[in-house]
């Protein structure tokens, strides 16, 4: 996740970091130029190109190059290898997760995942659908393509965010695509792009600074006009609610709005008193007073990692040395999710299975992306939850179990064209992973006004 508020912005961070530390005591254009690719040199800028086969290449740069996952087994052997080696803490000296993740957690997660995990079957789903890369402004960009079976769908782009991956969307593309097999109406289809974003999973990992939230936003403008489409939408959360809110900034003709699922409504004077750590301001809501609360206690209580990976992402050799440890930073994200994942392991799944937490987390290791993606963090200079000033159509879904629930007083004054809101009674930080069926109603919903 990128919970990075105004707390952890470039101007605040020595602020921000103190109150932690203290706190602890494709379109049929795109078909074409696919079919008339020639084989050339490998991609530039690719990560763990070892992982893939590419079906076709070009040198065209703007080129979309299919690829095929193909992990060799030697990599999942020394996987297995390391989790069993791995050497192992004393228990927390508490009875709850308050000193983070529990050791119970992380020992059952490693004995399923060293005996009973099957990459393979999450390697099959991956091929399924149609993956590519092309390269923008130098730097190799992977996504899934998917196009609804029904012509006048609408194009959207979803963004992931961190410690998610594209594996997030991967329920919500048939829903999203072929809505009538799921109860829903032909004219609520999508045509899907599901892009990685840089330094994660199969894109490229930058080799200097400058891909922040913005860079990415214009790159996935690039991406959509590349592809051949005259108009559409973003969907984001996470990270991917701040790319999103930034295409909407920068506002292309093309793009009509977009829905979030984890939005950015803190006005100025809340995300002051958020950064100072001071009571609940006078004269809030209820609503208001609940999210001023959660965020306070997130940003108290649960951040650190975000301290970390935005000062001093280099440091953290653990993520690239142990799949253990990789696991451990990845699962003590955020209260809800954790305690949704520990029940997992615990042997009540419930919205997520230990093979879903663990599909995401072996991608970033088979990747070696635990320190790449690490670097959006530092590379950020916005308060994350801080309003973008976006004057586009918006739609808001806010789930329960989210890091806070956005006030709809916050969200309208974040929003001036919002055009749907709805606080659902079910669903939480990886909303599309945890509640697919709920999630792709939400997205028909909030962009049934824009077709």
């Amino acid at each position: 996740m990128a919970a990075l508020s105004s707390l952890f912005s470039r101007r605040r961070l020595l602020v921000g970091f103190s109150a932690v530390a203290a706190a602890l005591g494709l379109a049929g254009v795109a078909a074409r130029r696919i079919a008339q690719q020639a084989p050339a040199e490998s991609p530039n800028g690719t990560t763990g190109s070892r992982l893939y086969t590419q079906i076709a290449t070009s040198n065209d740069a703007e080129a979309f190059r299919p690829i095929r996952v193909n992990v060799p087994e030697a990599d999942l052997s020394e996987l297995r290898k390391r989790i069993n080696a791995a050497r192992w803490p004393e228990r927390e000296t508490v009875t709850d997760d308050s000193r983070g993740v529990q050791l119970a957690t992380m020992q059952e997660l490693a004995r399923y995942w060293s005996t009973d995990y099957d990459w393979r079957n999450l390697e099959a789903k991956l091929n399924a659908v149609p993956n590519y890369l092309t390269e923008i402004d130098g730097l190799d960009i992977h996504f899934i393509h998917v196009r609804s079976p029904h012509d006048d769908a609408l194009p959207l782009i979803v963004t992931h965010g961190w410690p998610g991956s594209i594996i997030e969307q991967l329920k919500i593309v048939d829903p999203l695509t072929n809505p009538t097999a799921h109860g829903a109406s032909a004219t609520d289809a999508f045509h899907l792009v599901i892009p990685s974003l840089p330094g994660h999973g199969f894109s490229g990992k930058p080799t200097a600074t400058g891909w922040d939230p913005a860079h990415i936003a214009s790159a996935w403008i690039e991406l959509m006009r590349r592809l051949g489409y005259s108009h559409f939408v973003a969907q984001g959360g996470d990270w991917g609610d701040m790319v999103s809110e930034l295409m909407a900034v920068q506002a292309p003709p093309e793009l009509l709005g977009i829905h979030v699922n984890m939005p950015a409504t803190v006005p100025v004077d809340i995300s002051k008193a958020l950064a100072a750590h001071d009571p609940t301001p006078a004269g809030l809501s209820v609503d208001e007073t609940r999210g001023y609360e959660q965020l306070n206690d997130f940003f108290t209580n649960h951040a650190g990692y975000a301290a970390e990976m935005a000062t001093r992402p280099q440091t953290l050799y653990g993520l690239a040395d142990s799949p253990v440890g990789l696991a451990a930073w990845m699962l003590d994200h955020d209260p809800r999710s954790y305690e949704l994942i520990a029940r997992a392991f615990a042997g009540h799944p419930g919205g997520l299975t230990q093979d879903d937490v663990l599909d995401n987390v072996t991608l970033y290791w088979l990747t070696d992306t635990g320190i790449s993606s690490a670097r959006l963090y530092a590379e950020n200079k916005l308060g994350f939850f801080d309003v973008k000033n976006v004057s586009i159509p918006v739609a808001v879904s806010v789930f329960p179990d989210e890091i806070y629930q956005a006030p709809r007083t916050w969200t309208e004054r974040a929003y001036p064209k919002l055009i749907y809101y709805n606080a659902l009674d079910q669903g939480g930080h990886f909303a599309a992973w945890e509640q697919p069926q709920l999630f792709a109603e939400e997205v028909r919903a909030g962009f049934r006004a824009l077709r």
